[in-house]
């Protein structure tokens, strides 16, 4: 189970974001490249960016920052998520070195968008679903749809589909453990691998992820918790790997 230390962009600046809300954001850094640089240190093995400004406008707006982070690190996994409507910005995060492209929005919008991508860029596509009370949100969560989180993710079992980023919105930058129980529901009913993301805490939180990381869970992402320092990124690491 990869440890993955989130890097959300606001701005130009490295933030956080209280359960997606723009406007309540703190920040943590003006030097994302920077950042990276410290999570790498950290013993990171991969990087989950996010153009929290492109998830709102519906097309990349960080995308100097996160090809700046992909050409200093050319060996280390990066998914970058937040804007991704076209094949078009596929294509192009790929051609900067991005290992992996996270469809939210658009894969519950057009789910024929999330098939011809992973045709199109084989191993390259993640889906992100973010839920709350189990419906899938979109539009950076601000709208709430009536699809359920694990039928979403059925629909994709068969599409080539690398990983599902499962985010539970009422957890996310709140500091209130992750949910543990519906990310392993996801990963068991959808029938692909699923990275765990929202209220990863502390260290009891990947103690419990990893319990049930067997039901398909390969990876958790982790923000405010590495940030405030609840959670040291190489002794969760050390932990995943034991």
């Amino acid at each position: 189970m990869l440890i993955i230390p989130a890097i959300d962009l606001k701005d130009g600046k490295c933030v956080r974001l209280k359960q997606g809300r723009m406007e309540d954001d703190t920040v943590f850094s003006d030097d994302p490249v920077g950042m990276a640089t410290h999570w790498v240190e950290q013993g990171a093995r991969r990087l989950h960016l996010v153009d929290l400004n492109g998830a709102f406008a519906g097309t990349p707006i960080h995308g100097d920052i996160v090809t700046a982070i992909a050409k200093k690190y050319p060996q280390l996994p990066i998914q970058i998520g937040g804007g991704i409507r076209s094949l078009e910005t596929i294509e192009a995060y790929v051609k900067a070195g991005v290992s992996f492209a996270i469809i939210g929005t658009k894969a519950v919008k057009e789910p024929q968008f999330v098939i011809d991508a992973c045709k199109a860029f084989p191993g390259k596509i993640i889906v992100g679903i973010d839920a709350k009370d189990g419906l899938v949100a979109t539009d950076g969560w601000a709208e709430v749809s009536t699809v359920q989180a694990v039928d979403l993710a059925r629909q994709f079992r068969d599409a080539g589909v690398s990983a599902i980023v499962y985010t539970d919105i009422a957890r996310d930058g709140m500091m209130q453990g992750v949910n543990v129980e519906a990310t392993a529901a996801l990963a068991r009913d959808g029938g692909i691998p699923v990275i765990a993301s929202g209220g990863v805490t502390n260290i009891d939180d990947i103690k419990r992820l990893k319990l049930v990381a067997a039901s398909g869970i390969i990876g958790a992402i982790t923000g405010r918790a590495i940030y405030e320092g609840t959670l040291n990124v190489a002794d969760a690491q050390t932990l995943a790997d034991a």
